[in-house]
């Protein structure tokens, strides 16, 4: 899962513009995802120039407990 860093993003756009799916939504000063759209392909996580986005193990991807 994709993960926004608080109080960090400058709102500039680049992740928007390469996500695949049009999961992340930008308005005025405030960045969201859609987790439900999103594929995880982690594009954003590397477009994006100050570090803001980051990927998290998913629920999906979770070990499982023996």
């Amino acid at each position: 899962m994709i993960e926004i860093a608080e109080n960090k993003c400058d709102f500039c756009g680049c992740c928007v513009g390469v996500c695949p799916v049009n999961c992340i939504d930008l308005k005025e000063a405030e960045i969201s995802i859609v987790h439900d759209v999103c594929i995880d392909c982690d594009i954003c996580v590397y477009i994006c120039p100050i570090e803001v986005l980051n990927q998290t193990e998913s629920e999906k991807t979770a070990p499982q407990a023996a």
